[in-house]
């Protein structure tokens, strides 16, 4: 494929006439902004970006890319996966594409096959695909049943060290919280501080949640770790444990950030109820993450019926609360989520397809960039900012319609102020490990 745009074999060098979405910029003085979009030049001096000024004004002593209105986005930000369960879909297929039997599935293949070297394996390819398709945050939920949370957080720590350079990575202790009173959970908590983890967990309804809920925020307080909650991923709109997470943070104070994923039941509560658990996520300050193609592939899956849902939370509702939101890419090739390739791009364009996040799309670009970045503590990568590093991806796109129409299967990733090798892993790389 030839590139859309050459890049300068300089140390100083110029982007000129790009678009990029302001939301995307740290700064944006005296720019008109179009659709959400600006025009810049933006400078790049030994690895980092020296300036980014109005279209037409780069100084013109240096090596130039006329991008000819090409998109310029910052690297992106995916704050849900499961890289510890992505790719084993060819040796434990989903029978049927719903909930229990993903769950059934994965704890089969988990118990068969989830060795060290079989999980880094599966968790090297996944970050080769998201580094090439321009990821440079990532958060991974690890299942962390004994014995497992000792196998993968080891692996994850070796796995984070060696890629630190490319994708920085999070890790969250996924478990059912109903556990939470068995006496593996302090050896967990031992890990998470080892390997500087998080605190997660799936929360279920039910007459103990109360105390489990308890249990965990007194947990994260005494060892200072931040919490982040798989919760209501059903169609049941009885189910509602995002109330009791909210009203347990505040009643006990808890400092620690708090992050929820799915929350789908809150899409089908009357609208006076979803109203007011959203008033206490607000109150409570906890974020939310959508994960739209995994739970429009789950949620409302009956044997030849229609889908009459998407699965999604109520997003935009959420947002407009004060609550920080965004979307991510959740599982990958498993029984989950049959698809995917850990792709920002794939994501952002289905968002806003099942979400409806356009009408308009001036914000749009946000949920895979400022969004999860400033929700993961890391702010400064979801923004193209004066004195950062010099990571971008470049798009041949123009506007939203183009951007969102085609795969972008040309872009390119810039590191460090300079373009990376974009090769895929080849699927038959993962050949040796379905075979059993």
């Amino acid at each position: 494929m030839i590139p859309f745009v050459k890049l300068p074999e300089a140390p100083h060098f110029a982007l000129t006439k790009a678009t990029v979405p302001a939301v995307c910029i740290a700064e944006i003085p005296n720019l008109d902004v179009r659709e959400g979009l600006v025009s810049v030049d933006i400078t790049v001096r030994d690895g980092r970006i020296s300036d980014i000024l109005p279209a037409g004004h780069a100084p013109k002593d240096m090596p130039h890319a006329d991008m000819r209105d090409g998109m310029i986005w910052p690297t992106f930000c995916d704050m849900h996966t499961h890289i510890d369960k992505g790719h084993i879909w060819e040796r434990r297929r989903n029978p049927d594409g719903t909930f229990m039997g993903a769950l059934e599935n994965v704890m089969a293949d988990r118990q068969a096959n989830w060795s060290a070297d079989d999980v880094a394996a599966r968790m090297e390819f996944s970050l080769k695909t998201a580094y090439a398709h321009g990821t440079a945050l990532l958060r991974t939920h690890l299942d962390s049943l004994p014995p497992q949370h000792e196998i993968s957080f080891e692996v994850f720590d070796d796995i984070r060290e060696k890629w630190a350079n490319k994708i920085e990575l999070q890790a969250v202790a996924l478990f059912a919280t109903d556990q939470i009173f068995e006496p593996f959970f302090d050896d967990l908590l031992a890990i998470l501080r080892k390997h500087n983890g998080l605190l997660g967990g799936v929360t279920q309804p039910g007459p103990d949640l109360v105390p489990q809920l308890d249990r965990l925020f007194s947990a994260a307080t005494e060892n200072d770790l931040n919490i982040d909650l798989h919760v209501d991923e059903t169609g049941d709109p009885s189910v509602l444990t995002l109330k009791d997470i909210a009203e347990a943070k505040l009643r006990l104070g808890f400092e620690g950030a708090v992050t929820v994923g799915h929350c789908c039941s809150l899409a089908v509560q009357d609208e006076e109820t979803a109203k007011r658990t959203i008033d206490l996520v607000a109150r409570a300050e906890i974020s939310v993450v959508s994960l739209p193609m995994c739970n429009m592939y789950l949620q409302g899956r009956e044997a030849g019926r229609t889908p009459r849902w998407r699965g999604v939370t109520l997003l935009k509702e959420l947002a407009a609360a004060g609550v920080k939101t965004a979307v991510a890419s959740d599982n990958t090739r498993d029984p989950f989520y049959a698809y995917g390739d850990l792709d920002p791009v794939e994501v952002i364009r289905e968002a806003v397809r099942i979400l409806q996040l356009d009408h308009p799309l001036d914000d749009a670009a946000r949920v895979m960039t400022r969004s999860p970045a400033d929700i993961l503590g890391r702010p400064e990568r979801g923004l193209i900012k004066k004195g950062g590093p010099g990571d971008l991806v470049l798009f041949s796109a123009r506007r939203w319609s183009e951007f969102l129409s085609r795969p972008q299967a040309d872009r390119i990733v810039m590191r460090n102020g300079m373009g990376i090798d974009r090769s895929l892993p080849d699927y038959r790389e993962l050949d040796p490990l379905m075979e059993k």
